[in-house]
C-alpha cells in the first residue's frame, strides 16, 4: 500500500483543480480511495459554529473524493446544512480547516468558494424564472461583443452545448425556465454550476417534489457528473434516493458525525437507527456523535 502524500498546507490562493478521475466501475466503496492513499478532494475537519451559545456544528469531519456521491443524512437541525453552507461560504466557520485537494482553503463568503470551484445547488435552485436557460447559465457572469452588448449568440452556444453533455433531450432553449418540468429546471441549475469548471457540488434536495420520472432524471445527470469525476455532497431526506445515488453517507445528530459508511455496508434500517438514535451499526466507521455502547 502506498504511503498518503504529506499534504501540503498553504492559505491564500485557491488551490489548482486537480485534472477529473474517472469513477472506476469496480462496485467497490469509495472508501477504498482512502486506503489507496488518494487525496480527499473535500476535507473539512473538526469544524465547529455557534449561534447564540447553541452549537450548530461540533467539531464535525467529513471528506469527499473526486467522482464520489457522499450523502449528508439526519433530522432536522442535526447540523448537516450548516455544515455544507460553512464549506460554501455562506456561514464563515468558528473552528476548524477546510483542505481543497490537499491544501489548505480560506473560505470566508461564496467567492471564496466559486474560486476553488465549489458550487451550491439549492432545492429552490435560484432560477430567475422570467428568462431562458442560457440567461440563466451566464446570470452575473455574462458574455458581452467587443461593443458592450449581450452576446447573447455566444452564451446560447454554450448553453446548448453544456446542456448537449448533461442532457441531450433538453430542446426548450428559448422558453424562460418559469415553463421548465421540474427535471428540466435541475438540468438547467446544474449546467449553471459545471460551466464554470465546478469540481465540487452541493445539492440540497434534488429531487424533493419531483416525479419518478423526474427524479430518475436527475439521478442520471448525478451519474454523468460521477463519471466526470465531479465530486458531489447530497443532502437528503429521502433515504431511498441517498441509497440509489451515494458511495458513501455520513449521519449527523445534534451537531456532531455520529458515523460514516459505504452504502453498501450497512442497511437502511441501520442508517434510521444513526439518525434516530445516534446508535452506529458494525459497518460504519463511528464519530464523536455515536451513542455509547
Amino acid at each position: 500500500m502506498n504511503a498518503k502524500p504529506a499534504r501540503t498546507r498553504t492559505a491564500g490562493k485557491p488551490a489548482t483543480a486537480a485534472p477529473a478521475r474517472k469513477a472506476k466501475p469496480t462496485g467497490q466503496p469509495k472508501v477504498a480511495a482512502a486506503a489507496n492513499g488518494a487525496t480527499p478532494l473535500v476535507e473539512m475537519r473538526d469544524i465547529s459554529i455557534a449561534f447564540g451559545g447553541v452549537r450548530a456544528v461540533d467539531h464535525a469531519s467529513v471528506d469527499l473524493y473526486p467522482g464520489e456521491v457522499v450523502g449528508l443524512l439526519g433530522h432536522n437541525g442535526a447540523g448537516k446544512s450548516t455544515l455544507i453552507k460553512i464549506l460554501s461560504g455562506a456561514y464563515p466557520r468558528d473552528h476548524g480547516q477546510i483542505y481543497i485537494n490537499g491544501q489548505e482553503a480560506q473560505i470566508a463568503n461564496p467567492r471564496d468558494a466559486k474560486a476553488y470551484g465549489i458550487e451550491t445547488i439549492y432545492q429552490t435552485l435560484a432560477l430567475a424564472d422570467n428568462v431562458d436557460a442560457a440567461a440563466n447559465l451566464f446570470l452575473g457572469r455574462e458574455l458581452r461583443t467587443r461593443w458592450g452588448t449581450l452576446d447573447d449568440v455566444a452564451m446560447e452556444a454554450q448553453a446548448r452545448k453544456v446542456m448537449g453533455r448533461l442532457n441531450p433531450n433538453f430542446r426548450r432553449f428559448k422558453d424562460p425556465v418559469v415553463a421548465l418540468s421540474g427535471g428540466q429546471r435541475q438540468s438547467v441549475a446544474i449546467a449553471r454550476a459545471i460551466l464554470f469548471n465546478a469540481r465540487i457540488l452541493i445539492m440540497d434536495e434534488p429531487t424533493a417534489a419531483l416525479g419518478p420520472q423526474e427524479t430518475a432524471q436527475v439521478a442520471e445527470l448525478i451519474k454523468q457528473l460521477k463519471a466526470d469525476g465531479i465530486g458531489i455532497f447530497l443532502i437528503s431526506h429521502d433515504i431511498h434516493d441517498v441509497f440509489d445515488l451515494a458511495d458513501r453517507v455520513f449521519v449527523m445528530k445534534n451537531g456532531q458525525v455520529v458515523g460514516q459508511a459505504p452504502t453498501v455496508a450497512v442497511t437502511k434500517d441501520e442508517v434510521l437507527g444513526m439518525i434516530i438514535l445516534g446508535k452506529c451499526p458494525p459497518g460504519a466507521i463511528p464519530g464523536p456523535g455515536a451513542m455509547a455502547a
